[in-house]
């Protein structure tokens, strides 16, 4: 069968939309094109390629979604996600399960989402039946409730691991935390740093800066795209803001003023251009200004990230380990439990994770 694999990695994914298309559609890529491993952040984690995770489970609550097949429901309205051409998803076998709407469907949302009038399945019991072995989080910017619904189904109920792929603060939750020790399970989060997006991008250049003797005074950095997720950025964006910008002035002087900023362009569908702005100062106080520009198709960049955090939570279980994957977090998310600013040193902790010699 197509989604079979030697080692699996068994994931249940909630929010079928533009993020897990990009997700099933590079499964079924790699699949394809195994020799191809071209835009594969981490080709092998402790033995565990990209082809090994497989879909057992998934959740929406758009009624053109539910009762699909999710091969056929990722390429459901209103998905706006780049379509690689000449790819045939195999199906995969999972069907799409309405879960509880909770502030997943707020009134900001009305246009983008045909909320099914049925009654939501039973999460947690889906989750075990399903064998999944974590949970994917890719709910919409703004709907804590929901994230914690799913998050407690997760690691309270079904006993699961759970990576959080939004801006709301659930790993960095000591409550989160306790429970996922309690019930032994690692969790990833919060909230996912694109494969080459605007956050790490930002960071580097303020690395370099922070390197070469720079003192910044200010920066912004402006995003913009036409995907439902910056629709809901403008409306209930504010966990969005307090991760990313957070993420950013860790890497500046004290003092030093930082904004970012978002704002929904409908026909650029889900290619996203960030702008960056940095006026700083260098050598007897000269003034230095610095401007570039990122475009990017939004959802595979999250994709490539989300199938490595997947892997590095399936090491965690691997080795029975409990709680924050603190390297994986500092790593590849933007609001880590328990941050570290050297890149240098999180790359390391990374490795010394995969080799065993790093305990998380």
């Amino acid at each position: 069968m197509a989604w079979e694999a030697e080692r699996p990695v068994k994931v249940a994914m909630v929010g079928v939309g533009n993020c897990c298309s990009a997700i099933i559609q590079g499964l079924a890529y790699y699949r394809k094109h195994g020799f191809d491993q071209h835009g594969v952040l981490d080709p092998n984690i402790g033995g565990y390629k990209v082809t090994d995770i497989v879909p057992v489970a998934a959740f929406d609550v758009d009624s053109r979604k539910i009762g699909l097949d999710l091969s056929d429901a990722i390429f459901s309205d209103p998905t706006l996600c780049y379509r690689i051409p000449d790819l045939d998803v195999p199906k995969t076998g999972v069907t799409v399960h309405m879960g509880p709407a909770l502030d997943g469907v707020a009134a900001e949302f009305s246009e983008y989402i045909d909320a099914a009038d049925q009654e939501p399945v039973d999460v947690a019991q889906v989750l075990k039946d399903s064998g999944a072995e974590m949970l994917l989080n890719f709910l919409p910017t703004g709907s804590g409730d929901a994230a914690r619904f799913y998050a407690d189904a997760a690691i309270k109920e079904a006993k699961i691991g759970f990576v959080n792929g939004m801006p709301e603060l659930i790993v960095s939750d000591p409550a989160y935390q306790k429970a996922a020790v309690a019930s032994g399970v690692p969790i990833i989060g919060d909230d996912v740093k694109s494969q080459i997006g605007a956050t790490v991008i930002h960071q580097t250049l303020l690395e370099l800066f922070r390197d070469r003797g720079i003192h910044v005074d200010n920066t912004y950095q402006i995003n913009f795209a036409g995907n439902s997720d910056f629709w809901m950025l403008i409306h209930r964006g504010q966990t969005k803001h307090l991760t990313k910008k957070g993420a950013i002035e860790e890497l500046v002087p004290e003092g030093s003023d930082v904004a970012t900023g978002f704002t929904h362009i409908d026909f650029m569908r889900d290619r996203k251009t960030a702008i960056f702005y940095i006026t700083a100062r260098n050598f007897g106080g000269a003034p230095l200004k610095f401007e570039a520009k990122l475009e990017v198709e939004d959802s595979p960049n999250f994709a490539g990230t989300m199938m490595s955090m997947a892997r590095y939570l399936k090491l965690g279980i691997d080795r029975g380990i409990s709680g924050p994957l603190d390297s994986a977090s500092n790593a590849l998310t933007k609001h880590p439990p328990n941050p570290v600013e050297d890149q240098l040193l999180i790359q390391q902790h990374l490795e010394e994770f995969v080799s065993g010699a790093r305990d998380r």
